[in-house]
Formats: C-alpha cells, structure tokens, sequence
C-alpha cells in the first residue's frame, strides 16, 4: 500500500506545510492572550490563518490556481496586518513578532513565486 501524500510530494504544496506550521504558532500564542484580545483579535488572527492554508491547499490540488493563489495573497497581507496591530495592542513580544513575519514572508514570496508561475505577474 502507498503511503499518504506529504507536503514534499504534492506539487506546490510546500507553501501550505509551511503555512501549516505557521497556522499551529499561532493557535498556540493567541490561546496566551488575555481572555478579551484572545476572542477578537486573536480569533481573527486564527480565523485568517486557517482561511490562508485552505485556500493553499485548494490551490494544490486545483487545475486552475490563479483564483485561489489571488486570494491567498490578499489573506497573507491581512495576516501581516493582524500580526502588526497584535504586537502593537502588546499581545506579541518583538521576539514573537519578528519571527512571525519572517515566517509570513516566506509564505508570501513562495505564494508570488506561485503565482508568477501561473502567470499572474503583479
């Protein structure tokens, strides 16, 4: 019997791997907010996220990505903006923050690359 597909063996999926892990971050670091900001803020940091990974892996598997590659980078920049206002409201350290950041833009230039591929230049 085969073994079920990984995010190495599915074309293009390494985006949403990494997105996963990025997704699982930031479920455990809005679960340490203070009761109020963990259920606006931080729901809609885990909201947006989620919404980022699925949108990738319907991209994976889709025949035409360009729609669903489209709206992930509208969501990765909604993302940058969630993180940004969470450090400033003081719910993320700059240590948290940063490596955030580093991590969502290495989704977003892999999303563009993506894209770019498709032929979807910005």
């Amino acid at each position: 019997m085969d073994a079920p597909p990984t995010w190495n063996t599915i074309p293009g999926a390494i985006v949403a791997g990494k997105t996963h892990d990025l997704v699982l971050w930031i479920v455990q670091k809005v679960e340490t907010f203070p009761k109020p900001n963990r259920f606006s803020v931080g729901q809609r940091l885990i909201d947006t996220a989620l919404d980022l990974l699925l949108l990738l892996v319907e991209a994976a598997y889709r025949r035409d990505k360009r729609e669903a590659l489209a709206t992930a980078s509208v969501r990765t920049n909604a993302l940058r903006f969630l993180l940004r206002l969470a450090h400033d409201l003081k719910l993320l350290s700059g240590s948290a923050n940063a490596f955030a950041t580093e991590h969502l833009d290495e989704v977003g230039r892999m999303v563009g690359g993506w894209e770019r591929s498709m032929g979807r230049a910005p």
